[in-house]
């Protein structure tokens, strides 16, 4: 039997991580009442996962250039900026969801689909190290991709997304990763040195859309301590989860 060609194997092994994002919709199988609580708590959920993995994020980036991971999470600040503007200005509708939770939606994917770009180098880049390194930081970013997946759904489920489609946006938000993981591979020393102006660029716009998106609107329907509380410790369950896979 012919052995596939090394780029063949990268992709699926970048496939096999955007996959494994759509995991995390598994939970809301089982959460049917969406209640404005229910919303509230979803969003907190969601901030603390997105800033335990910015925290992660930024541990990484700067491991590879601080100056540059810092000029690109200014650059993800502005995105966000950007992407707030551009989408204000439309009425936007995601099946039956419109107005300011659609734009939140929307947010929300795209944010997650531009931070899954740097994954998709780092899985190309980890085969420049051999087979055994590449897997290892292969499974470490699928398991990784579940707990976003789960972000991703927590703001999507609440607002009337079926679970089915959060696993399929979730899976969207992360197929850079299996399409950037191919071009990194072949072309890894094009791609190593733009890695921590990418992750830092994802660790800022999760980082402003936590503060300026989900909190506010959590703490208008929750207590505030109750947020914090969650917020706090879904972060410090997300950090202690990211330092288990290092």
């Amino acid at each position: 039997m012919q052995t596939p060609d090394p780029w063949v194997i990268v992709g699926i092994y970048g496939l096999i991580t955007a996959l494994a994002t759509g995991l995390g919709a598994i939970p809301f199988a089982f959460v049917r009442n969406v209640s404005p609580r229910a919303v509230a708590v979803s969003n907190a959920l969601a901030a603390g996962l997105m800033l335990g993995a910015s925290f992660g994020l930024v541990a990484e980036g700067t491991a590879h250039g601080s100056w540059q991971t810092l000029l690109g999470a200014v650059i993800g600040v502005a995105f966000i900026l950007v992407a707030q503007r551009a989408l204000e200005g439309h009425d936007l509708e995601i099946g039956s969801v419109r107005g300011a939770d659609a734009r939140q939606m929307a947010l929300m994917v795209i944010v997650m689909t531009v931070h899954s770009f740097s994954e998709g180098v780092a899985v190309g880049v980890s085969f420049g190290g051999g087979v055994t390194l590449a897997t290892v930081i292969t499974v470490a970013i699928a398991v990784h991709n579940i707990p976003e997946g789960l972000a991703i759904s927590a703001v999507l489920r609440p607002r009337g997304v079926s679970v089915w489609k959060c696993a399929g946006w979730s899976i969207f938000s992360s197929l850079p990763q299996p399409l950037m993981a191919v071009p990194a591979f072949l072309f890894v020393e094009v791609f190593r040195p733009a890695l921590p102006y990418g992750i830092g660029f994802a660790a800022g716009a999760m980082v402003f859309m936590v503060l300026v998106e989900l909190l506010p609107e959590a703490y208008e329907t929750e207590r505030k301590p109750a947020v914090a509380l969650l917020v706090s410790l879904t972060l410090v369950g997300m950090v202690l989860f990211q330092r288990a896979l290092g």
